[in-house]
């Protein structure tokens, strides 16, 4: 039950939640109670990636502090525009990888489709923030080239819907796609990589549980929490339905500079996420993408966090630490010295 005090945001649907998201500064400013006179250098880096947040997240932050560690994930910062060696927009050089429209085949048992360009959040980090969405819109027709391209390498049977966030998109835009999916017998496992429980968690609903549960599919939902402050109760609620509806539950965390990068942080999310039926997977060094390398934490400082967790978690609580180079064949664990 909604309680009488509840803000109004939170009294919406998801899709009106979606529809009201925070897209200007000052009305961040106005939430956060921040005085943009303290950072004039803002406004210069939402030409290259706009500013996009639920008041859902917006919720989870502590007002007045510039440095708090969910608000440093989507606030917009001069130093984006900075160049540094070895940066690009395509650090992971899916463009040599996207054989036909919405589709990207990089490791040889499983395809990713760009479901949708839209996401709820805008990740100051994303390694897609200058992906060419334009030529990759995942329309009705594209899923044909798409459906054909996995027909034609029957060694492919796991889909990965990724974005964007995939569960941006309408329930029955959803129905429809995992149906065709299904059908497709040398398809045994849909994944999904999704931010929304943690950003929107209202979008967790029977139509969308009902849309994405196929009996012959294991479905697997990825999330992405970077931060223990991220799991309020609502995204408990939606973690717990997931969970209940019978999906493996998996979270990837980027390792992030300012924001996660200490053990005693990412101990209590392993925790936390435990008690929602979400287990650990990736901890992910920075993908070296145009705008983020303020985000940056280097090889030894996170082979020492890594180090901590394994001395403080219990193997199952403890994610890969890897990172993502183009060309290989799997992601490439990072030595433990």
């Amino acid at each position: 039950m909604i309680p009488l005090n509840a803000p109004h945001w939170q009294t919406t649907d998801w899709q009106q939640q979606y529809r009201d998201m925070i897209r200007s500064p000052e009305q961040l400013w106005q939430r956060l109670a921040l005085d943009p006179g303290d950072r004039p250098d803002i406004q210069t880096a939402l030409a290259d990636f706009p500013l996009r947040v639920t008041e859902a997240f917006v919720a989870k932050m502590q007002p007045g502090d510039w440095n708090d560690p969910l608000l440093l994930q989507i606030l917009p910062q001069a130093q984006e525009l900075n160049d540094q060696p070895g940066y690009s927009n395509d650090p992971l050089q899916e463009a040599a990888s996207n054989p036909v429209p919405g589709l990207i085949h990089k490791y040889r048992g499983r395809v990713l489709m760009v479901t949708t360009p839209a996401c709820a959040v805008h990740c100051r980090y994303c390694f897609r923030r200058a992906f060419p969405y334009n030529d990759n819109r995942a329309s009705q027709d594209d899923w044909r080239a798409a459906l054909d391209y996995i027909s034609a390498h029957p060694e492919i049977n796991e889909v990965i819907l990724s974005g964007g966030d995939p569960l941006s998109a309408p329930d029955d835009y959803l129905h429809q796609l995992v149906d065709r999916l299904a059908a497709l017998p040398q398809i045994n496992t849909l994944r999904l990589h999704t931010r929304l429980p943690l950003v929107l968690p209202a979008r967790i609903t029977q139509g969308l549980i009902d849309a994405l549960t196929r009996p012959q599919l294991h479905t697997v939902i990825v999330v992405h929490a970077n931060h223990p402050n991220e799991v309020d109760s609502d995204t408990v609620t939606a973690l717990l339905e997931l969970k209940r509806a019978g999906f493996t539950l998996l979270n990837q965390s980027v390792l992030l500079k300012g924001v996660n990068d200490c053990a005693k942080t990412l101990t209590s999310l392993s925790k936390q996420l435990f008690d929602c039926g979400v287990l650990p997977y990736y901890l992910h060094v920075l993908d070296k993408v145009n705008g983020a390398g303020h985000f940056h934490v280097d090889d030894a400082k996170a082979q020492q966090i890594m180090q901590q967790l394994l001395a403080s978690l219990p193997g199952y609580l403890v994610p890969r630490l890897v990172r993502e180079e183009p060309g290989q064949r799997s992601k490439t664990p990072l030595a433990l010295r």
